[in-house]
């Protein structure tokens, strides 16, 4: 038998059921762009929650994760799409580790 859920888990599980119905409502009204937007908005929302709590450091986190991006997409144009499908295979593994939850 399964023990109840805590008032902190009830909370996790429908915040993650909130940005699933987003993101699906998102990716319905404009496809793959919607998905992104919707996801660079939520990004930025907890970039000022992060830099509200004293956690400047987020900003720094952000800005690299972003030049590592463009980088690779740059590489890419370039010919060479080795670092492109590292990032997305990194990616995907710590997704599916970290993130099952969104």
């Amino acid at each position: 038998m399964t023990r109840p859920l805590t008032s902190i888990e009830r909370s996790i599980h429908g915040r993650n059921g909130w940005l699933k119905e987003e993101e699906r409502k998102a990716i319905e009204s404009r496809g793959e762009i919607g998905r992104m937007e919707f996801w660079l908005r939520v990004t930025r929302t907890r970039i000022t929650q992060d830099v509200k709590a004293g956690r400047d450091d987020v900003i720094a986190g952000f800005t690299s994760v972003c030049r590592l991006f463009k980088l690779a997409v740059d590489k890419r144009a370039e010919g060479d799409a080795r670092l492109w499908n590292h990032l997305m295979q990194y990616a995907q593994q710590v997704l599916e580790q970290h993130g099952s939850r969104h």
